[in-house]
């Protein structure tokens, strides 16, 4: 290795661990020891003769000089990295293992019939799925990407608007019986029994629906699970507020229908990844895939992603 090259995969290390936020992670990300990030942290200083990084042992921050390089380092490199991808298309077909994170209600027909689709197009590529509703960290765990409805990700991440997702909330018919007089002098109707996710702040929730339907709402279940929750709206124990991938079909042949007055909500679904350099074969066409499948929208940073559902 030249010193050309050693200063080259400082740059890289600097960039990562300006955008993990830390030695150590920024050690993971790169599958390097923590001293040999040290190592060539301390060597570009050397070289620039300029100190990057005000560190101590519970902070780091960007002195100005570092600011400064940080930009026109990300520029340069990612130049370098197009003109790598560039160069080596059309010399090989993704491939490998791809680990993904996805939300609950991606168990739908219509997410599987995407999946087989994307396996046809590229069978070189194993589909390793995890289907949670939790918010993975995609560095830490080793995850190639997730799929996310978010306002509040890490600000390293990069992101890729897929579509337009709405949520419903629907019951199973007869389940609430017309407005009617109650013992209440006021005349106001019961709650609405509702199945919450667990993920959810319940005031949140109550409070949007309100607005829409002026009437309260009683949690009757929590679960993190969405076809769980699915499937007791189905059995007519309680309603919830559900993506339109589990319930669209439902709605449209009268097995669930949407509550009078309830307002529908909405969020974009994004493929959400580590970084833009050096992107994987396998990563590549799978966000390109989802992309052109579900509409297709131009790459964005994820925090100008609407407010969760």
């Amino acid at each position: 290795m030249t010193p050309a090259d050693l200063e080259l995969t400082g740059i890289r290390v600097f960039q990562v661990i300006v955008e993990a936020g830390s030695f150590s992670a920024a050690a993971d990300r790169l599958g390097m020891a923590p001293p040999m990030v040290s190592k060539h942290m301390a060597r570009l200083e050397r070289t620039l003769g300029a100190r990057l990084l005000n560190r101590t042992s519970r902070s780091m921050s960007l002195t100005e000089a570092g600011t400064a390089f940080y930009e026109q380092g990300r520029q340069a490199l990612e130049l370098l990295d197009a003109a790598a991808a560039s160069a080596g298309r059309g010399q090989s077909r993704p491939r490998g293992e791809l680990k993904i994170s996805a939300p609950g209600w991606c168990a739908t027909p219509r997410f599987a019939k995407l999946l087989a689709e994307y396996r046809r197009a590229f069978p070189e590529v194993r589909l390793d799925l995890h289907l949670d509703n939790r918010m993975v960290d995609i560095v830490s765990e080793g995850f190639d990407v997730a799929l996310r409805m978010t306002a509040e990700p890490a600000p390293q991440l990069i992101a890729r608007p897929l579509c337009q997702m709405a949520f419903h909330l629907v019951a199973a018919p007869g389940l609430l019986p017309q407005p009617a007089v109650s013992g209440d002098p006021a005349g106001d109707p019961p709650p609405i029994p509702m199945v919450m996710p667990n993920y959810v702040r319940f005031e949140r929730l109550e409070n949007a629906l309100w607005e829409g339907m002026h009437r309260s709402i009683e949690a009757v279940m929590k679960s993190s699970d969405n076809i769980l929750s699915y499937h007791a709206v189905t059995a007519g124990m309680a309603a919830a507020l559900l993506p339109g991938w589990l319930v669209d079909e439902d709605l449209a042949n009268g097995r669930l229908v949407r509550l009078p007055g309830a307002t529908d909500f909405a969020g974009t679904l994004f493929a959400v990844y580590a970084s833009r350099r050096q992107m994987p074969l396998k990563l590549r066409s799978f966000v390109d895939f989802l992309a052109a499948r579900l509409g297709q929208a131009p790459e964005a940073s994820i925090q100008a992603a609407p407010k969760p559902v």
